[in-house]
C-alpha cells in the first residue's frame, strides 16, 4: 500500500520491518534515494539501500516513531521524526528527511538523515 501522505510513509516502514518484508521497506523509498549514514557516509539509490537495510529488516527491527513536524511545499516534504529503534543495536534518534510525491500521486523518502543530531562533524553532500 503506498503513503498517501508524507507521514504514512513512517507506518509503512514502521509495518514493513516488523513483518521482515525488504520489498515493502524499499518501496517505501524513491529510487534516487539518499541515505546519510551516522559515519556521514551516503548511500545512494535504491540498490545501495537494499545491502544498506537487509540486515535490518532480517532481525525485524523494531522502530517506533514520533513525528515532530511536516511542511509541505509541492510535491516536496520535509518531515521532523523521533525515532527509537529497539533491537541488536538500540538508539533514539531525531532524523531529517525529505519525501517526494510520485507521479501516481504517492509518497516516498527521497533523503534521509537520522543522524542530524549529534553527528559529531558537519558536512556537506551532494547526491
Amino acid at each position: 500500500m503506498p503513503a498517501r501522505t508524507p507521514a504514512e510513509i513512517c507506518t509503512i516502514f514502521q509495518r514493513a520491518m516488523a513483518d521482515g518484508d525488504l520489498d515493502a521497506v524499499l518501496d517505501v523509498y524513491d529510487r534516487e534515494a539518499v541515505f546519510v549514514h551516522q559515519s556521514g557516509e551516503v548511500t545512494k539509490g535504491w540498490d545501495a539501500l537494499h545491502g544498506a537495510l537487509a540486515p535490518l529488516v532480517a532481525a525485524r527491527t523494531c522502530f517506533d516513531f514520533t513525528i515532530k513536524a511536516v511542511v509541505e511545499a509541492g510535491d516536496i516534504a520535509l518531515m521532523h521524526t523521533r525515532w527509537t529503534v529497539s533491537g541488536d543495536r538500540p538508539m533514539n534518534v531525531h532524523a531529517i528527511e525529505v519525501a517526494r510525491r510520485q507521479p501516481d500521486g504517492s509518497w516516498k523518502w527521497l533523503i534521509g538523515d537520522p543522524y542530524t543530531i549529534g553527528r559529531v562533524s558537519m558536512a556537506v553532500w551532494t547526491a
